[in-house]
C-alpha cells in the first residue's frame, strides 16, 4: 500500500522522516528541516519545502549532499553497496549492462570529473518523463557536463538531485503524471518531423510550409480529433484551429495556443507546450462527458520564428487582420515566394482568403498562453511555474563602426582607430546600462570584422543591438543612454557610426484580472507565487493588441537553455502546467 500525503501530515517528526527515508540519498536531515513547514496541502508543496531546505542550507551540508550519492556504474555499483533506490534506478538505465567499452568510458569520465570538481556526477539517470535514459543519453551529458564551471555543475548538481528526489517521492506515494507524461509523449513523436538536412543530423528545425511543417499541422489535427474537440482545421495561412464547444455555444470563448514552427536546430518544447497543454485539458473533459460554461479555442499557430521567410508573427497576426499582403511576394532562399508555397500545399495564397481569418475580439474572454521559460531563472529558483507579468518591450539595431585598417605592429596606440574597440567598448557600457535598470536587458549578440587579419588593427566592426524592458518607456531610455554612448564612444576614437534600427516591439503587460486567475491556479497547487517579465516575444503579445492576455512560465531543465537540443522540462512539471490550465478554466 503506497504513503499518502495524509500520513505523512499526521506523523510525529521521527515517522516523518523515516517515511521519507531514501528520497534523499543518506540524507535525513532534509526530511527532519522540513517537517515543521507541514502540513502540505500537495505533493508540490512538500517537495518546494524539501527543495528549500537543500536552497537555505549551508554550503558544505549541499556539498555533504552531492558527495553522498555513488557515482554511475561506479565502485559501489560493482561492489553491491548501493542503496535500494540507487540499485533500481542504475538498473533501469542499463548500467548494469555496461558493454566492456562503456563501462570503461564510464570509469574514466568519472576519474575526469572528480579530478575537476571534487564530487561525484549527478544525474537524474531516470530522465524527464521518469521512464530512462539510455546509456548513450547518459555518456553523452556526462561529457558534456565535463566542461562546466564548477559554480554551473554544483548548482546542477543539486537540481538533478531535486529530481531524482521527485521521481522517488512519486514511487513513495504511487504517484504517475498521466497527463504530463502525454504532453512530454506528445513533444517527443511531433520531434520527429524535421527539415531534410537537420533531420538527418538528428537536429529540430521545422520551417513555414515545409514537408516537415505540413507534418506537424497534419498530426497535431489528428490528436486534436483523438482528443475530443468538435471542429477541427487549418486555416488559409495554415494554422490548426480546434475547438472545444461550451455548454452554451454562443458564450464568448478562451482563446489559447501558441506557434508549432521552430528555429533552426531549436527544441521540443519552445511554442509545442502551449498547444499540447490545452490538448491535455480537453482530453481529459472529453472522456469525462463535461462541457464548461465557455468553449476553449485552441491555435497552433504556424508561424511564429521568421526563419524561412521575414514574417514573424505571421500566424497570430493574421487572427488580428495583420497579415501584410507584400510578404506573399517575399522570396525564400530557394526563390519559391510565400504564395508559391502557400499553393503549393493547397493554401489559397490570396488576401481573399487570408483577411476574413481576422478575429472579433467581443467573441473572446481573453488569451492566455503555457510556454516553456527560455531562460534560467525557474530553474536555478527550484520553481516550477512562473507567473509572466509582462512581456518586454524591445527594439534592435544594427550597426557599424568605422575607423581606419593599419598595420598591427607599425601604428602606435595613440594614433589607431580601432573600430572593433570601439564596439567592444560599447558592448560593456551596454552590460552596465542594462543592470543599472530592473528587468532591463542589453545584448550584442553579432561581432563582425569584414576581412579581418590577425595583424591589423580593424578598420570596419559591424554588430548587432538588442535592448528590452518591462515597459517602452524603460526600454526606451535605455536607448537613448546607449545611442548617446555609442555617438560619444565614435566620436572620442575618431570612427564614424552608421546605425539602423531594425524592430521595435511594444511591451505586453499582463492583464490584472488574467494574471491573478493564473496566480490563483499556481496557488491551488500548493506553490509559492513567483512574478516574473518575459524576456522573449510570443504570440501573446500579438493577442495583447485585441484582447486581454496572460502568460503562464514552467521551468526549463538544462540551466533553462531554449532554441537548443537541450531544452526539456520533466512530465512532472507538464502535470502541473495542466493543472494549472485546467483550474484556470474551470473558474472562469
Amino acid at each position: 500500500m503506497s504513503l499518502t500525503l495524509e500520513q505523512l501530515n499526521a506523523a510525529d517528526a521521527e515517522g516523518f522522516v523515516a517515511a521519507l527515508d531514501g528520497v534523499y540519498e543518506h540524507s535525513p536531515w532534509i526530511a527532519a528541516r522540513a517537517a515543521a513547514a507541514r502540513p502540505f496541502a500537495t505533493v508540490a508543496a512538500l517537495l518546494k519545502a524539501l527543495a528549500d531546505v537543500v536552497r537555505t542550507a549551508p554550503r558544505d551540508d549541499q556539498l555533504g549532499l552531492i558527495r553522498a550519492h555513488p557515482e554511475l556504474a561506479g565502485k559501489a555499483m560493482v561492489a553491491q553497496a548501493l542503496t535500494a533506490e540507487s540499485t533500481g534506478e542504475q538498473q533501469r538505465a542499463g548500467l548494469t549492462a555496461c558493454t566492456p567499452e562503456e563501462f570503461a568510458r564510464l570509469q574514466q569520465l568519472n576519474a575526469d570529473y572528480n579530478a575537476r570538481f571534487g564530487w561525484p556526477f549527478i544525474l537524474a539517470v531516470r530522465g524527464p518523463r521518469g521512464t530512462g535514459l539510455s546509456r548513450g543519453e547518459i555518456i553523452a551529458t556526462f561529457a558534456r557536463r565535463l566542461d562546466h564551471h564548477p559554480d554551473v555543475e554544483f548548482a546542477e548538481s543539486l537540481r538533478q538531485i531535486h529530481r531524482i528526489a521527485q521521481i522517488r517521492l512519486n514511487d513513495k506515494l504511487g504517484l504517475q503524471p498521466a497527463a504530463g507524461e502525454q504532453v512530454w509523449d506528445w513533444a517527443e513523436a511531433l520531434a520527429a518531423h524535421s527539415d531534410p538536412g537537420y533531420k538527418e543530423q538528428g537536429q529540430l528545425t521545422v520551417t513555414y510550409l515545409t514537408a516537415a511543417h505540413r507534418a506537424c499541422s497534419a498530426q497535431l489535427q489528428a490528436w486534436m480529433r483523438e482528443c475530443g474537440f468538435d471542429e477541427v482545421g487549418e486555416d488559409a495561412v495554415g494554422n490548426v484551429v480546434a475547438v472545444y464547444h461550451g455548454a452554451d455555444p454562443s458564450a464568448p470563448r478562451l482563446l489559447t495556443g501558441s506557434h508549432f514552427d521552430t528555429v533552426r536546430n531549436g527544441g521540443r518544447y519552445d511554442g509545442r507546450l502551449g498547444i499540447f497543454v490545452p490538448m491535455a485539458v480537453v482530453q481529459a473533459l472529453h472522456r469525462e462527458g463535461r462541457r464548461l460554461m465557455h468553449g476553449i479555442e485552441v491555435v497552433g499557430f504556424a508561424e511564429e520564428e521568421g526563419q524561412r521567410y521575414k514574417a514573424t508573427f505571421l500566424g497570430s497576426g493574421a487572427l488580428l487582420g495583420q497579415f501584410d499582403p507584400a510578404w506573399l511576394d517575399q522570396a525564400d532562399a530557394d526563390g519559391v515566394t510565400m504564395r508559391q508555397a502557400m499553393q503549393a500545399v493547397g493554401l489559397p495564397g490570396t488576401l481573399e482568403a487570408i483577411a476574413p481569418l481576422q478575429r472579433d475580439p467581443a467573441r473572446y474572454l481573453g488569451f492566455v498562453e503555457v510556454h516553456i521559460e527560455q531562460g534560467p531563472v525557474l530553474d536555478a529558483a527550484d520553481q516550477p511555474l512562473g507567473i509572466v507579468t509582462s512581456i518586454n518591450g524591445g527594439r534592435r539595431f544594427v550597426g557599424e563602426m568605422v575607423g581606419l585598417a593599419s598595420h598591427a605592429g607599425t601604428t602606435p596606440m595613440g594614433q589607431r582607430r580601432d573600430a572593433a574597440a570601439g564596439v567592444a567598448e560599447l558592448l560593456l557600457f551596454v552590460e552596465q546600462r542594462a543592470a543599472q535598470t530592473p528587468d532591463t536587458v542589453g545584448t550584442v549578440g553579432l561581432l563582425d570584422v569584414p576581412g579581418g587579419s590577425i595583424n591589423v588593427v580593424p578598420g570596419r566592426c559591424r554588430f548587432s543591438l538588442d535592448l528590452r524592458a518591462t515597459t517602452d518607456p524603460v526600454r526606451d531610455a535605455a536607448v537613448t543612454d546607449v545611442l548617446t554612448a555609442a555617438e560619444a564612444i565614435a566620436t572620442r576614437r575618431g570612427l564614424t557610426l552608421k546605425l539602423e534600427e531594425t524592430m521595435r516591439a511594444a511591451a505586453a503587460p499582463s492583464h490584472p484580472a488574467w494574471q491573478a486567475r493564473w496566480e490563483a491556479a499556481v496557488q491551488a497547487l500548493g506553490l509559492p507565487l513567483f512574478r516574473m517579465p518575459s524576456g522573449a516575444g510570443h504570440d501573446a503579445m500579438k493577442l495583447h493588441e485585441v484582447m486581454p492576455q496572460a502568460m503562464l512560465f514552467v521551468r526549463g531543465g538544462n540551466a533553462g537553455i531554449s532554441h537548443n537540443p537541450l531544452e526539456t522540462i520533466s512530465a512532472d512539471d507538464a502535470e502541473l502546467c495542466v493543472m494549472a490550465f485546467r483550474h484556470l478554466c474551470e473558474h472562469l
